[in-house]
């Protein structure tokens, strides 16, 4: 079991955790969690089951370190939402940064996805506690953006969840995308396309009345 701490840590034993991670990141963003095995994960990384237990004690101590770096990673453009920008350029923005990590970071999405739709049984702490907090004080901001009439009135946090589910389907639901866009539409293109799309959808609802 390896017992250092991050900072005690050999440059190999870093090294072996990743390779343990990313082994891992594949394995569950293909079967789930519940669906996933130790053998699974130590197959995928090219070492023992006896050697992989060495550094992670547990398959729920791997899904754990996984699910809370993919928080750390998914919650960084909502923490760039500054109140002090133009309330139209930030949240546009916040939208174009959400779709780059639905392109860049599709198999962490459906990780978090699958977990949600077995009711957050591993990501709920972290939802309710650092997740809850962000959305809340995100949701000030937008909320003070209204009130000076910058934006239209609308509900702050249903407004974050819209931007969560447009931007997130990309990566959960890629293949579909695809098959539906067809040859041609279908490369690397359509992120820029949803771009397009979703900042006139959001932007022109946000615009102030008058």
């Amino acid at each position: 079991m390896d017992t250092a701490s991050p900072k005690t840590r050999t440059r190999i034993q870093k090294q072996k955790r990743e390779l343990i991670l990313e082994a891992a990141l594949e394995v569950f963003s293909q079967h789930g969690f519940r669906g996933s095995t130790i053998d699974q994960i130590a197959e995928a990384a090219g070492m023992s089951k006896p050697n992989l237990l060495y550094y992670f004690r547990s398959k729920e101590d791997i899904h754990h370190t996984l699910i809370q770096r993919l928080l750390d990673t998914w919650l960084a453009p909502l923490r760039e939402l500054d109140d002090v920008g133009d309330p139209l350029t930030e949240l546009r923005g916040y939208i174009r940064r959400k779709l780059e990590m639905a392109r860049d970071f599709p198999r962490e999405s459906r990780l978090f996805a699958n977990d949600i739709l077995q009711g957050a049984p591993r990501a709920m702490p972290m939802l309710e506690d650092e997740l809850k907090t962000l959305v809340d004080e995100k949701a000030e901001v937008i909320l003070g953006w209204m009130k000076a009439g910058r934006i239209a009135r609308t509900d702050p946090r249903h407004l974050i969840f819209s931007i969560w589910a447009t931007t997130q389907h990309y990566a959960d639901f890629d293949v579909q995308v695809r098959a539906v866009l067809g040859p041609g539409r279908d490369g690397e293109g359509r992120f820029e396309d949803a771009a397009r799309f979703l900042e006139q959808l959001f932007m022109d609802g946000l615009k102030p009345k008058g």
